[in-house]
């Protein structure tokens, strides 16, 4: 199995819609941080599907050590 890429030691902040599906990066690898750009496809893991049921700004994940995907945990301040 391939092992996720630090994309950042930071979350970041984004405006999210509410009712609108996003898919989160769980390798590393997107140029389009926090969300997926399709460079996955050289690994065998797969982009987080999400969809908001609220508008509403949130910290996402970079690390990809969070335990609560696609959202930060502050797992990155162990890193």
């Amino acid at each position: 199995m391939t092992k996720a890429k630090v994309a950042a030691n930071t979350p970041i902040k984004v405006a999210l819609e509410k009712g609108k599906t996003y898919y989160w990066c769980a390798c590393g690898r997107s140029e389009s941080q926090p969300f997926c750009d399709g460079s996955h496809k050289v690994t065998d893991i797969t982009p987080l599907p999400f969809t908001p049921e609220e508008s509403k700004e949130k910290m996402l994940c970079r690390c990809k050590e969070t335990s609560n995907a696609p959202y930060c945990d502050g797992s990155h301040t162990k890193l």
